[in-house]
C-alpha cells in the first residue's frame, strides 16, 4: 500500500466541491505460492515449472520466479533459453521494475523471472534487498506467482518461503527425505517465531519443548501455550498467534507404489499427533521416466508428454491449489 503524504502542520487543508474518483487500488498477485523442500534432487524445479504450466493452461495467469538464488535453473525446466535479464537486474538497479524482467515462456498466460547468473548469486542478498523484492514480487498483477526456492534452510531460503500465501513443501517418499522435510518444516516454524516475537524466546522455549525424553515429546507448542496462560497471557496469545498462521502443505514427488501415494496423508497426521501443528496435503506425481527424457530434450514435461503419468499427477495438483481458494 502507499504510504499517505504527510500534511505540514501550518498548510491550509481545501476540501473539493466536487466528489473524486476513490484512487484506483494498486494491483497485487492475488497468491503467491513457495515451493521448497530440504535438500536438492528432489525435483522441486521440475515440479515448480510444470505446475506453472498447469496453472497456466487452467486459465490463470501466473509468474514463476527462480528463486533459487545460487543455482538458477528453472528455464532449463522449462525449455528457455537463458535470459539475458535476471533477478541480479533488478535487485543490483540496472533496472527499475521487476516487471523488467519478466521473460515470456512461449506458454500464454505464463512469465518467468530468472535467478541471479553473475557474481551476486543473490544467495546472500542483503536485507534491504530482500525487503524490496519481496514488495515487489506481491505487487504483480498476476494469479500467481510461483517461487522456486533454492535447497536447504538459510535465512533467505526460509524468509521466502514465510512471506508466501502458501507454502508448498516438496519430498520424496523416502526416510531421509521425508527426515529433510521434517528438518525443512521445524526450521520455517522456528524462523516464523523468531520473526513474529523477536522480543519473546519462543524459538527456544518451544525447541526445548520438542526435545525427545525417554524416546517420546514432553510436550508439544500448543502444550507451551496452554503453560505460558498461567504467568503470561499477553505472550501466549502472541505464541498461539504464531501457531495458528503456520500450514505448510506436503506435495510427494516420484511416487512409484501405493504405499509412497499414501505417503503424505500419513506425514501430515504424524505432524499433528506429534507437534501438534496443521499441515495439509496437496497431492502427489508418479514417478516416470518421461520427467527425465524431457529434461534431456530441454523441453517442459507438460510440451514433451502432456498425457505422461506424471503430468496428470501435475494438472490434478494444479487443480487441488486452485480448489483452494474455493
Amino acid at each position: 500500500m502507499a504510504e499517505n503524504e504527510a500534511l505540514d502542520q501550518g498548510a491550509v487543508i481545501e476540501f473539493p466541491t466536487r466528489s473524486r474518483a476513490a484512487p484506483k487500488p494498486k494491483p497485487r498477485a492475488r497468491r503467491v505460492v513457495a515451493i521448497g523442500g530440504g535438500k536438492g534432487g528432489i525435483g522441486k524445479s521440475l515440479v515448480s515449472a510444470n505446475l506453472g504450466l498447469a496453472l497456466a493452461a487452467r486459465g490463470s495467469k501466473v509468474v514463476l520466479v527462480d528463486a533459487d538464488l545460487g543455482g538458477a535453473n528453472l528455464h532449463t525446466c522449462l525449455g528457455v533459453p537463458q535470459p539475458r535479464v535476471t533477478l541480479s537486474d533488478f535487485v543490483e538497479k540496472r533496472v527499475d521494475r521487476l516487471e523488467d524482467v519478466l521473460v515470456p515462456t512461449g506458454q500464454e498466460r505464463l512469465e518467468l523471472v530468472s535467478g541471479a547468473m553473475d557474481e551476486l548469486d543473490a544467495a546472500n542478498l542483503k536485507h534491504g534487498q530482500k525487503t524490496k523484492l519481496l514488495r515487489h514480487l506481491k505487487t504483480l498483477d498476476v494469479d500467481y506467482v510461483l517461487l522456486d526456492l533454492g535447497a536447504g534452510t538459510s535465512f533467505n531460503v526460509l524468509d521466502f518461503f514465510l512471506v508466501a500465501d502458501l507454502g508448498v513443501v516438496v519430498m520424496l517418499p523416502e526416510p531421509t527425505s521425508i527426515e529433510n522435510a521434517y528438518r525443512f518444516i521445524k526450521a520455517a516454524f522456528f524462523r516464523r517465531l523468531q520473526t513474529l516475537a523477536p522480543d519473546d524466546d519462543f524459538a527456544s522455549m518451544v525447541a526445548r519443548a520438542l526435545a525427545p525424553r525417554d524416546g517420546q515429546l514432553a510436550m508439544t507448542p500448543l502444550d507451551v501455550v496452554v503453560e505460558l496462560r498461567k504467568t503470561d497471557l499477553e505472550a501466549a496469545a502472541r505464541l498461539e498467534h504464531a501457531l495458528a498462521g503456520f500450514s505448510p502443505l506436503v506435495l510427494v514427488n516420484q511416487a512409484r507404489t501405493r504405499g509412497d501415494f499414501d505417503i503424505g496423508p500419513t506425514v501430515v497426521s504424524a505432524w499433528k499427533k506429534f507437534f501438534g501443528l496443521e499441515l495439509g496435503y496437496l497431492g502427489a506425481v508418479a514417478h516416470d521416466d518421461a520427467v527425465w527424457q524431457a529434461v534431456r530434450a530441454r523441453q517442459s514435461l507438460m510440451k514433451a508428454a502432456p498425457q505422461s503419468a506424471a503430468a496428470t499427477g501435475l494438472l490434478r495438483v494444479a487443480e487441488n491449489l486452485i480448489a483452494l481458494e474455493r
